[in-house]
């Protein structure tokens, strides 16, 4: 490790080979627990090369106890995370709506590192028993319309740098990794991520993976549409820049999206937005990020469609539902 963090410092990179070596060295706990961290903090100063996320990626996948959902049109619905924005668990409710519109949801989540609540939190306090059982996940998606994987069942390799990463409390380059390494490979993906640098990077992976994916940013630094300004969306065929307007939804504030500063604080707007309890303004990220993924999946609808598919989920009690089932399928 001393040859490798010698080499980075002197602002060399990392072929895709050696930065998966060293992810899958880091996993067999190779390195002591101050290697590793330095290893982190250097991406914390530069950025990371698409050859060495695609590294970190495949060293991951490698490890990863797969699941195979290949029966289902499968969607994930992910952020990166690392925003620093603490909003309500948005990406984890719009997933319900979408599963109430009539689509396969396979969730990979995991619990909040640099938030108080991340959607395995939410999921968990709602009563959902974690499995890596690919009879029971099959049964999730039968039942409920949506899968729910939690990252470190899956990924035993990331048990290593928990610790670290939750000492840290900030982004470090697992975030990037997360949303790369759903277990269940969907054929179509909505990832938010967190600066336009990542926008680049992921345009650069996912066109490779043959998926259909919509990566989004909000310019103001959100990981998902926020309809707090402009948003930037790259498909496999578009690079369109919207506005709230410009998809019929209002202009928000930060205030309105705040999460809590607990589990408990964060299920309470969780389930009043499920119930149909939600403020205007959480009901409209929610329609703005589940109509998106909707438009994922099925390019050739009108973002309007998309919309109003995701807003009759909600207000009718389908995504509700979702939860529910989910809850109860194991």
């Amino acid at each position: 490790m001393k040859t490798i963090l010698q080499k980075l410092i002197e602002h060399r990179t990392l072929t895709r080979e050696d930065a998966k070596n060293i992810l899958i060295n880091i996993a067999g706990a190779k390195y002591n627990q101050s290697q590793v961290t330095a290893f982190m903090a250097v991406y914390m100063m530069r950025s990371i090369t698409p050859e060495e996320l695609a590294g970190f990626r495949d060293a991951l996948i490698e490890l990863c106890v797969p699941v195979n959902l290949s029966d289902f049109n499968t969607i994930d619905l992910c952020g990166t995370g690392g925003d620093g924005k603490d909003t309500f668990n948005i990406s984890t409710l719009s997933s319900m709506v979408v599963a109430g519109a009539g689509y396969k949801v396979a969730k990979h989540g995991n619990y909040g590192v640099s938030s108080a609540c991340g959607s395995s939190n939410v999921m968990e306090h709602f009563g959902l028993k974690f499995t890596n059982d690919q009879d029971a996940l099959k049964r999730q998606m039968e039942r409920a319309g949506m899968a729910y994987m939690h990252a470190p069942l899956f990924h035993p390799a990331m048990k290593a740098v928990g610790p670290i990463r939750r000492e840290l409390g900030m982004k470090t380059f697992f975030n990037l990794i997360g949303p790369l390494v759903n277990p269940s490979n969907p054929q179509n993906q909505i990832t938010g991520v967190f600066d336009l640098e990542t926008v680049r990077l992921y345009n650069y992976l996912f066109q490779q993976t043959g998926k259909q994916f919509a990566i989004v940013y909000s310019m103001d630094g959100y990981d998902e549409i926020s309809l707090t300004g402009e948003f930037k969306m790259v498909t496999n065929t578009d690079d369109l820049m919207l506005t709230p307007e410009k998809i019929r939804l209002p202009r928000l504030n930060q205030e309105q999206l705040f999460g809590g500063h607990t589990v408990e604080e964060a299920a309470v707007i969780f389930k009043s937005v499920l119930e149909g309890k939600g403020t205007v303004a959480q009901n409209s990220v929610v329609f703005a990020n589940a109509g998106m993924a909707i438009k994922t999946m099925c390019p050739e609808k009108s973002i309007e469609t998309c919309l109003e598919e995701a807003r009759s989920s909600l207000i009718g009690g389908k995504a509700k539902k979702v939860l529910e089932l989910l809850v109860n399928s194991h």
